[in-house]
């Protein structure tokens, strides 16, 4: 070998100056994040049922089902008014796809043909506004449809007990404030008679007869007297 070639191989395998060398010099980012707690509006409820589904809506206009989005579904119930609403999120985006009440009396039911989907009504808020949405969710298995159908109802039928319990308390407290006004009405005329009587006002509400009858005797002695000076 030349010795040409051996310092051009030389070259090739020194290390380039500065390659894993530390110069230690610090470099500032460009922008600078500050830490920002994100809320999701879920903090003060408790998720009874979570769930992977897909999400469709009904389109009236076109006579159609159309997909709302595939992520996850939950019913939340919140910790202190016991609230439930049905929240759904898409998987990436995280954008909500469904957001609405589950309400007394509401109820879901197998989609037509189909063991793995459900549909139900509702008055739905995921647009920012609320709008009348006739929902369909299809799961993974018949099982989780099972489920989301079982928890959606054993909601909504809670609700409807509670409602018709606080009706019938309200109308209890209604019927026991009247029947305490009636107590006092009648207590309170009660107290008066007395007191009328002792005054002397039952004589002013005496039938007409009896005034009659007082006149009368009055009368009789002024016409004794009348009779003695004719004597």
């Amino acid at each position: 070998m030349s010795s040409a070639d051996a310092e051009h191989r030389e070259d090739e395998e020194a290390p380039l100056a500065g390659d894993d060398e530390d110069t230690g010099a610090q470099v500032a980012p460009i922008v600078r994040l500050e830490e920002v707690a994100v809320t999701t509006g879920e903090e003060d409820e408790d998720a009874i049922l979570d769930l992977k589904a897909k999400l469709y809506r009904f389109d009236k206009d076109g006579n159609q089902w159309k997909e709302r989005g595939a992520g996850t579904v939950k019913l939340l119930k919140h910790k202190r008014t016991g609230k439930v609403r049905l929240v759904m999120r898409q998987s990436k985006t995280l954008k909500i796809c469904a957001n609405h009440l589950v309400l007394p009396k509401m109820t879901v039911q197998e989609h037509a043909g189909n063991e793995k989907s459900s549909v139900w009504h509702a008055t739905d808020f995921a647009d920012g506004e609320l709008k009348e949405e006739l929902f369909c969710i299809r799961f993974a298995s018949i099982e989780n449809n099972r489920l989301f159908m079982e928890k959606f109802q054993e909601v909504a039928e809670s609700l409807s007990t509670e409602e018709e319990n606080e009706d019938a308390t309200e109308a209890a407290g209604l019927l026991e404030n009247l029947s305490v006004e009636e107590r006092k009405t009648k207590e309170k005329a009660e107290d008066e008679a007395p007191a009328a009587a002792k005054s002397g006002t039952v004589k002013e509400d005496a039938p007409a007869e009896e005034k009659v009858e007082e006149k009368a005797e009055e009368k009789v002695p002024a016409a004794a007297e009348e009779e003695k000076k004719d004597t």
